[in-house]
């Protein structure tokens, strides 16, 4: 279920924070359809409350469909504005499609003969290569693009990296870096259609990092039943999971509605739905059990919309 390829390479996307940062969020015009003649539109954004397009546009460069029968669909007619993208899913096989991101990947820090070096998006030459020109790479650690803090330290005590002290794979850290700070990062970002009857076939549990696998159809969701989920890690039961539930629509409340659940021995969430509408949902967990030797620690994230509809 946590594929390489999907949501967002973990460097390209990046993973669903708690709720008081800026939240990455996928919001489907409906999630039941009765029929396979129609698209679903998607507005896509980051921001502090679910929904609510006011901080970024999210690039869904990344975004994958997955049709009921396991082959792949695709995005249509994707646009970006200042504050949220846009793009359509033709929904033409009947039963559950599954849309949205996903990321696998390693980031951190390490040293390269005392000096700061790091796993991230921004690619420099590998340690020790020639830059441009046949130059050597630049030495300094400490980036020159903006006022440091303290001891070179970026705003919150961070090492600034310069930006050709940045690696995109693990694979470019050499066997004389020293001081490994790596984690593997594996996280979800999706949302469910169904078109006629709802299927199963998709939510098959692969037995690897953090899963989702419903008790509850998640496009059977309605206002005056509790929903149920199992969450698991590795295939086994995620107990004591703590999971974020927050309604659409906090601009419209005094209260912004959050939940905060635990899973059972089991591994399930129980959910009551104050009201129909949209919901965000988010879990995560970290533990020391990376797949990677070169990792010490596993991060590692679901985050699903879900429609609950009136009685």
């Amino acid at each position: 279920m946590i594929a390489k390829s999907l949501l967002f390479t973990a460097a390209a996307i990046g993973l669903a924070v708690p709720a008081h940062a800026h939240n990455q969020w996928l919001l489907p015009s409906t999630t039941v359809l009765s029929d396979t003649q129609q698209s679903v539109t998607v507005d896509a954004g980051a921001s502090t409350a679910p929904f609510e397009p006011d901080h970024n546009a999210m690039n869904v460069d990344g975004v994958k469909v997955w049709a009921p029968d396991g082959s792949m669909g695709a995005v249509e007619n994707a646009a970006r504005s200042k504050y949220r993208s846009t793009f359509d899913v033709k929904i033409d096989k009947p039963g559950t499609w599954r849309i949205g991101m996903e990321n696998a990947g390693i980031s951190g820090s390490f040293k390269v003969d005392g000096e700061p070096w790091m796993v991230g998006r921004r690619r420099g030459p590998p340690p020790g290569a020639p830059a441009a020109g046949g130059a050597p790479a630049p030495a300094a650690a400490v980036s020159a693009a903006a006022p440091a803090g303290p001891e070179g330290a970026a705003p919150g005590g961070r090492p600034r990296i310069d930006p050709s002290h940045i690696v995109a794979s693990v694979d470019d850290i050499p066997a004389n870096a020293t001081d490994l700070d790596l984690t593997e990062t594996m996280g979800r970002n999706e949302f469910f259609v169904s078109a006629g009857e709802p299927s199963e076939t998709l939510f098959k549990p692969t037995g690897k990092g953090l899963e989702f696998v419903p008790v509850t159809m998640p496009t059977d969701l309605v206002s005056n039943e509790p929903g149920q989920f199992r969450f698991l890690v590795d295939g086994q039961p995620a107990a004591g999971l703590e999971v974020e539930v927050i309604p659409g629509g906090r601009r419209y409340r005094e209260s912004d509605g959050t939940q905060k659940l635990m899973t059972d021995d089991r591994g399930i969430l129980t959910v009551q739905w104050p009201m129909a509408g949209m919901y965000w949902l988010n879990a995560s967990v970290t533990d020391a059990k990376p797949s990677h030797p070169k990792a010490s620690k596993r991060r590692m994230s679901y985050t699903a919309t879900l429609e609950v509809l009136a009685p």
